[in-house]
């Protein structure tokens, strides 16, 4: 028997509507001593997904809010559960009376992710379904909304499920035979899965290969704007950011430390990494900057090189050319545009070099289409990505023991020696779906969520 939980779902800021909403066993009974149907009918009595209007009250029975209440019984509820939930007006101040007067009336107040851990639980969700909730809450592009959508309505646990059945199917074979020898079992034959083994590493691997893209898609594109001092790399970043988030002065050596934003560029997620002037100093601080400035670099996916186009180039500008050269991704700007040329893109050995003035955002857009091919993805964003470091461990770890499989079999293993294998690849596999996840794993992963979903 599950308790009653009761949290708001619409979060604390003032809005149109709030919901709090309750699961458990006796959520319609708790809710009825505190909801008053214009039609005088108790909630229990009320048909399921029907919106009915009434009066939300307090113990004192006072009117806390004019509001719509919809009961959903199991298991036709989102946590497979009882549930209901109150619309209210969105007052911050009516949603917390409305809660208070909910626990007073028996109802505990929900965890983090709670509800969908609830949903997971009762098999309305497998674990890729419920960690793609809360990506769809928290994303913040197109794509990355669609992926998680598509995650949620099963596209990843459909590529799996194909593949884990397969495997089942040739363990029970196997032990089927050795358990029951005097049963009529076709005989194991483990050289007649090799076909099988073979075809679902290549899917495994192919599902790896998306997670490049998947990484950028939930995180964005992390980008390192680097350049030799006072050539205009904190003036790029405020003039992306849209606002002066970094102090911006003709003083050289200004920024020494790195510092982090993101930013919309386009329809791209950027994590613009400002970073302190690359160039050889004396002064121990900035030092340590340009050497973060350096591991910002190696780590980054995208390199945006800055260079004062109105003054010719230095030694210390090719030294940091020679380092960008050395990245997959780069691209050159030549900033202060608006002073006159006197930088040629010729001068510069990038596959992508664009004029720019970051006082007046000339050449912004140009990089943002730029940007845009350069990191659109070949999968489409449809829920068949890899999002998650934790599913693509997991999947990467099925993918070896698949391997190990393979090689056995060539190598003439016995049965035994290589369903080891199998059932590694299993395992791995299950913690992605939540067929073989622990507790631990299981607790870890909804501390992601916020209250109330």
């Amino acid at each position: 028997m599950s308790h009653t939980i009761a949290a708001v779902s619409t979060g604390s800021q003032i809005s149109a509507i709030g919901i709090i909403r309750l699961s458990g066993d006796d959520c319609i009974t708790v809710a009825d001593r505190v909801f008053t149907a214009q039609s005088g009918k108790s909630l229990l009595d009320i048909p399921d997904r029907k919106l009915v209007l009434g009066v939300l009250r307090d113990r004192q029975e006072r009117v806390i809010d004019q509001c719509m209440a919809v009961v959903s019984r199991n298991p036709h509820s989102y946590t497979g559960e009882d549930t209901v939930e109150f619309h209210c007006h969105g007052s911050p101040a009516v949603l917390a009376a409305g809660l208070d007067a909910l626990y007073r009336a028996g109802a505990l107040p929900a965890k983090r992710g709670e509800y969908t851990k609830r949903a997971f639980l009762n098999g309305k969700l497998d674990l890729t379904q419920a960690e793609a909730v809360i990506d769809l809450i928290e994303a913040d592009t197109a794509d990355a909304a669609a992926n998680a959508a598509g995650q949620v309505g099963g596209v990843l646990q459909k590529k799996l499920a194909p593949i884990y059945d397969d495997l089942t199917n040739l363990c029970s074979h196997f032990h089927a035979v050795l358990d029951y020898p005097d049963e009529d079992i076709e005989d194991f034959a483990l050289d007649s899965y090799a076909s099988m083994l073979r075809s679902h590493a290549k899917a495994l691997y192919a599902l790896l290969q998306t997670y490049g893209q998947g990484r950028i898609l939930r995180q964005g594109v992390a980008a390192a704007i680097v350049g030799k001092p006072n050539v205009g790399k904190s003036s790029l970043l405020n003039a992306l950011a849209g606002y002066d988030r970094v102090i911006v002065t003709d003083i050289p050596g200004t920024t020494r430390d790195t510092v982090e934003e993101s930013v919309m560029l386009g329809a791209t997620r950027l994590r613009l990494i400002d970073t302190a002037g690359i160039r050889e100093t004396a002064d121990t601080v900035e030092a340590m900057g340009v050497q973060r400035s350096r591991e910002a670099m190696e780590n980054a996916d995208l390199v945006l090189f800055v260079c004062d186009g109105s003054q010719p180039l230095t030694q210390e500008d090719q030294d940091i050319i020679d380092l960008c050269l050395n990245h997959e991704n780069a691209i050159a700007l030549v900033n202060k545009s608006d002073l006159g040329a006197r930088v040629d893109p010729s001068d510069l050995p990038f596959m992508a070099v664009i004029s720019i003035c970051a006082k007046t955002g000339q050449g912004l857009d140009q990089l943002a289409d730029m940007v845009e091919a350069m990191f659109a993805g070949q999968a489409p964003c449809d829920g068949s990505i890899l999002t998650n470091a934790r599913q693509y461990d997991a999947c990467r770890r099925s993918y070896e023991a698949l391997l190990r499989c393979l090689r056995g079999l060539q190598l003439g293993q016995t049965p035994d020696a290589v369903l080891t294998d199998v059932e590694e690849a299993m395992e791995a596999m299950g913690e992605v779906t939540g067929a073989t996840v622990r507790e631990d794993i299981t607790a870890r992963i909804f501390e992601r969520f916020c209250v109330g979903k």
